[in-house]
């Protein structure tokens, strides 16, 4: 009987797919498996026992790898399995930068309670008056899974994409879009892009690589978008940028103290993936990596062996 352990709520739709050769747990010390999302595991005591950890998303920064790779202990994650969710979400961010949706919003609620509401709401909303996305330009920093599915949502919008990723060449970048500018260098996409998106993980490489000398490099008044890791933007440079208006809106799904208020920011609670769906694919998978791993040593999406 192998014993699964979770660190966080885990949906039900994956347990679900456990046999009877499994049993959950709420004792860590004697899992053979840990299924976690966002928990911190850096700083746990982890059980002599545990033979496999499955992260329900794609993000492994929160997972000593290195450590319990030494221990034998395999790592997996879930790629592709919640790139939809988040898709989703940087459309409704372009939009949101876009018109000034949620200014109208809270201009109405605020005014809720005027029995003229009607009359004067046609007289305020050229105050929030915006542009459309149509025939704008979007950049994409990375083009894995949720990479590629931004770049096909945006042009089936109408719009033009430049996608970036070091990782990529042209004939995969052929496969993802024929539409699609291809570039092997980020300064052409930083000086056509009207919208930016960056999606890759954060690794030495890439955390701050949104500085003070990338962002000087855009296009006067973009909007960037970061749906990818809070350490990839510079705040600092990017509330600089955003006080200058080189650049004209900046929307994040990280919280932070630098950020939440700062004005011409929209900055959202970690929502990237925090769909039903999302969970449940997430879940299902991570269940099906651990089984496949204690039942037959296969290592599918396995990060640090």
């Amino acid at each position: 009987m192998y014993k699964i352990h979770c660190l966080n709520n885990i949906s039900e739709e994956g347990l679900a797919l456990l046999t009877d050769e499994y049993e959950i747990t709420d004792d860590m010390s004697e899992a053979d498996a840990i299924l976690v999302r966002s928990a911190n595991m850096h700083e746990m005591e982890l059980p002599a026992s545990l033979k496999a950890v499955a992260r329900a998303g794609a993000g492994v920064n929160n997972i000593p790898l290195d450590a319990l790779a030494e221990r034998g202990i395999a790592v997996f994650n879930t790629p592709g399995a919640n790139a939809n969710a988040v898709k989703e979400l940087v459309l409704a961010a372009m939009l949101l930068a876009s018109r000034d949706i949620i200014g109208g919003v809270e201009w109405v609620r605020a005014n809720a309670e005027d029995p003229t509401i009607a009359k004067a709401a046609e007289k305020e909303k050229k105050r929030f008056a915006g542009g459309e996305i149509m025939g704008k330009t979007l950049g994409v920093i990375g083009l894995g899974a949720i990479g590629k599915l931004v770049v096909q949502a945006a042009e089936a919008l109408g719009m033009k994409t430049v996608g970036y990723d070091p990782g990529c060449d042209e004939q995969r970048a052929r496969a993802i879009s024929e539409a699609m500018t291809y570039v092997d260098d980020l300064a052409p996409l930083f000086e056509r892009a009207d919208f930016i998106t960056i999606h890759v993980p954060a690794i030495p490489s890439t955390v701050g690589m949104i500085d003070a000398d990338a962002i000087a490099s855009m296009k006067d008044g973009v909007v960037f978008l970061n749906f990818s890791r809070d350490t990839l933007v510079d705040d600092e440079a990017m509330l600089a940028a955003l006080g200058s208006g080189k650049v004209g809106c900046y929307v994040t799904d990280f919280a932070n103290p630098a950020v939440a208020g700062a004005e011409n920011v929209i900055v959202m609670p970690h929502l990237g993936a925090s769909t039903k769906e999302a969970e449940d694919n997430c879940a299902k998978m991570a269940v099906a990596e651990v089984m496949d791993y204690l039942e037959n040593g296969n290592k599918v999406h396995c990060v640090n062996m």
